[in-house]
């Protein structure tokens, strides 16, 4: 047994038995055991062949942030692994690329005089079958793309920058256009912009220590991959004049075995989020995000501290998050789904967390943009006129799921250790009728905020000190709740 997979049973087997097994919301945790082995190995470390460095530059890559080197760096990946693995490192400088593919036990170092920045060329990022957004569809390839391999290491202090403002005008451009013709719900798929980094079907990866800047679309995606470390990456997906729509830091979706620990983002959409497909396609891949720890991290700018959803068809469970701090981020604690997604989130648990200046530092929607998957009647007669068909992802997202498949459930969520000051709403929770948040447990949690919320369709939750301090004196409310204790 390898050095990684031996880390990885001891580290989450223990974990996932005693969540799966929990049936007791109070003593929903993860056995702290084996986080001392993050400790005790050198994890990342494939090895005496990553010891052979392969520098681009020995190939003709030139740093002057001029010269494109696409190509010669993909030379320089492929003659590394054909050598048996090794690690591709960069003289200082800015190199321009466009999509480039890791190989098994390649190593990728960014010294901290290097950059690696994307150029604004979208025929440099091909299209790949992938998942983006909760569906499989060909989607551009990423900037830094680990795909269907293991024992690999992306680290460094220096930077990687999509240049993604120039996506970002595209998609407000297409934005105007398909919210004219009530086409909001497909525009994040038809503007096709590309990841900066997307792991994907891999085990034994390490992200570390880099700089990641400006993505085109999401910032690192974490998709169908097992045994994948984040360590002390810094996230800043935003400019000084305009910020970078759906620019999520790190996505965890239909994952296994995923530690995220000492990272600080400032983005424009989920700072930390869990995921695991949607609606039809999701469930038919049906794959959950399971095992999961993220802990010591911040977020500042970005629509969620902790995120669960909304793609939560594959279901999302045995997840622990702790010691994290948000600063000015729209939303602390997250869940999010709707009518059609299916899916269970479930054992979660989150504790000892800061939040300060956040909008809503308790947030549940089961109705997270339920509008989605109709195409008005006008624009379907003028693609008929064309003599074209639905769009193929089109397709998959108007595909209708029975309501009982369709209906998610969020329940088993431990919230303990929290305190906010300065939200602008306490809690906020929208359940549905047919299917109630339940057994959720807030403990040891202080709330100041300007008002104190609601609770919406929920059943079964138990408050253990907890208290809300509203600035306009107002107390949380309940609605067509039952068996709610210590509130």
């Amino acid at each position: 047994m390898s050095r990684w997979n031996k880390y990885f049973c001891i580290c989450f087997f223990g974990a996932a038995l005693f969540l799966a097994t929990s049936c007791n919301i109070e003593e929903l945790s993860v056995d702290d055991n084996w986080i001392n082995n993050i400790k005790q190995n050198s994890v990342g470390d494939n090895g005496a062949s990553n010891a052979k460095e392969f520098n681009v530059c020995d190939n003709g890559a030139k740093g002057d942030g001029k010269t494109v080197c696409t190509e010669i760096i993909q030379k320089t990946i492929d003659a590394c692994a054909k050598d048996g693995g090794g690690t591709v490192v960069f003289s200082p400088g800015t190199y321009m690329t466009g999509s480039i593919f890791l190989k098994d036990n390649v190593d990728l170092r960014v010294d901290k005089d290097v950059l690696i920045k994307g150029v604004q060329d979208e025929s440099a990022y091909p299209d790949v079958y992938t998942r983006v957004a909760g569906i499989e569809t060909n989607w551009p390839a990423a900037l830094i793309n680990a795909h269907n391999l293991s024992g690999v290491k992306i680290y460094g202090e220096g930077t990687i920058d999509g240049s993604g403002s120039m996506w970002w005008d595209k998609y407000w451009n297409m934005r105007k256009e398909y919210d004219a013709k009530g086409l909001r719900w497909v525009v994040d798929y038809d503007c096709k912009r590309p990841r900066l980094m997307l792991i994907y079907k891999a085990s034994n990866v390490k992200v570390e220590g880099l700089t990641l800047k400006e993505p085109g679309f999401w910032t690192l995606h974490i998709c169908y991959s097992t045994n994948v470390i984040v360590d002390g990456l810094t996230i800043r997906a935003n400019l000084d004049e305009k910020v970078g729509p759906s620019s999520d830091g790190v996505d965890i979706d239909s994952s296994s075995n995923v530690l995220v620990q000492n990272c600080d983002i400032d983005c424009n959409d989920d700072n930390f989020c869990l995921k695991a497909g949607r609606d039809s396609d999701g469930l038919r891949v049906n794959r959950p995000t399971k095992n999961v720890v993220i802990r010591d991290c911040i977020a500042r700018k970005g629509h969620g501290l902790i995120t669960s959803g909304s793609e939560t068809s594959g279901s999302i469970y045995n997840v622990e998050v702790y010691n994290l701090k948000a600063y000015g981020t729209s939303t602390g604690i997250r869940f999010k789904s709707t009518q059609g997604r299916g899916g269970t989130v479930h054992d979660i648990y989150i504790h000892d967390i800061e939040m300060m200046n956040v909008r809503d530092a308790i947030k549940l929607d089961y109705d997270w943009y339920p509008s989605y998957n109709t195409v008005p009647e006008e624009v379907r007669k003028q693609i008929e006129a064309e003599g074209k068909e639905l769009p193929l992802h089109w397709q998959k997202l108007m595909t209708k799921v029975p309501e009982e498949q369709g209906t998610p459930y969020i329940h088993g969520i431990r919230i303990e250790n929290i305190k906010a000051v300065d939200s602008e709403r306490a809690i906020s929770i929208n359940g549905r009728k047919n299917q109630k948040a339940g057994n959720f447990l807030l403990k040891n949690v202080e709330i100041t905020a300007r008002t104190a919320g609601k609770i919406k369709n929920a059943e079964g939750w138990t408050f253990k000190n907890v208290k809300i301090t509203a600035k306009d004196d107002s107390k949380v409310t309940f609605e067509n709740c039952e068996n709610m204790t210590g509130m």
